[in-house]
């Protein structure tokens, strides 16, 4: 059975073939380049869609339409031009460069639409500090497939610098700008972007897999206990699931495969354990707790490996606004 956002991703992509070229190109132009290359293989997978599918998912779609207030639709925008009003373009674009939540400001977004792959070719023989600007901006599943894609002995390198920096100025730009050439956006502000830091890092560091991800915590180590010890203390780890709300767990669980959530459960403590299967239906938990028994001895590595997956997803859901996480790394509750 699909999950409730691959059925989202699948109605989606019916609606675009609906719409017709023009009206799909316009959506399309305000997607970013995952929602565009997951939507795209969407349309793709779409063949001969039943009249009563197709009824539903526009009656769903117009009940939604009908219930959108508008408020909100172009708040960025607002918020850019105002705060350019009131304080002039280079404090207003220091200012939005710090509170954005989302990567428009950013000053290499272009990069967003190249694969890790092509990244990690185009800044594989710069300065370690040249990449480690770079992939401080990236998204940071993006930035983690980059990162891996490079030499392992630069890794914790890559890793420490970006842990260490704090704003980065208009020369060091300028340095991105060459590097990167027709590929880059740079920012036109003479004002520094804020970018990089611990917790950059560390959100990086949650979508490395779990063997690269204690290979590097103690290359750092060796250099820098602290530096290490800060950027552990702002990673979410499987562990940190248990102080979530009931809500969003029950809404991670329902998007995680019944086959990875029981190779993770194997090796979780009794209490998270009946934490999180508290959260499902008692014959889902039940349906667990039989499958886990039945699977026997496995090995540790693809315990923290399945662990790590659904880190990955929560963080994933957590930044979309899906859910709310909280525990080291995540969101304080109140």
């Amino acid at each position: 059975m699909a999950t409730a956002s691959a059925q989202a991703t699948s109605d989606a992509a019916i609606l675009m073939l609906m719409f017709g070229e023009p009206i799909a190109a316009d959506v399309m132009r305000h997607l970013t380049p995952t929602e565009v290359q997951h939507l795209g293989s969407a349309m793709y997978a779409v063949e001969d869609v039943p009249e009563d599918e197709v009824d539903r998912i526009l009656e769903d779609f117009l009940s939604r339409l009908a219930g959108e207030t508008g408020l909100g639709h172009g708040t960025p925008a607002y918020v850019r031009n105002i705060m350019h009003q009131a304080l002039g373009p280079d404090r207003a674009q220091s200012v939005i460069s710090r509170i954005s939540p989302n990567s428009t400001e950013r000053p290499i977004r272009l990069l967003e639409w190249m694969d890790a792959r092509s990244i990690s070719e185009l800044i594989s023989s710069e300065h370690p500090q040249i990449m480690a600007l770079v992939i401080a901006c990236l998204d940071y599943a993006q930035a983690a497939e980059v990162l891996t894609s490079l030499p392992e002995d630069l890794q914790p390198d890559i890793v420490r610098r970006i842990a260490e920096l704090t704003a980065v100025t208009p020369e060091a730009l300028s340095d991105l700008e060459q590097v990167l050439q027709r590929e880059f956006k740079a920012s036109t502000s003479s004002s520094a972007s804020q970018i990089g830091g611990v917790k950059a890092a560390a959100r990086i560091m949650n979508f490395t897999r779990s063997g690269i991800e204690a290979r590097i915590l103690r290359d750092i180590r060796k250099d820098d206990k602290d530096l290490m010890g800060a950027i552990q203390d702002n990673m979410f780890v499987f562990d940190n699931l248990g102080k979530s709300d009931d809500r969003s767990l029950q809404t991670l669980l329902r998007a995680i495969e019944p086959e990875r959530l029981v190779l993770a459960l194997k090796g979780a403590d009794e209490v998270l354990r009946e934490r999180l299967l508290s959260c499902m239906s008692v014959r889902a938990a039940a349906t667990i707790r039989d499958e886990m028994e039945a699977l026997g001895p496995v090995r540790l590595t693809d315990v923290q490996e399945a662990q790590k997956q659904i880190v990955a997803v929560a963080r994933q859901m957590s930044d979309a606004g899906t859910i709310v996480l909280a525990g080291r790394g995540g969101e304080e509750m109140v």
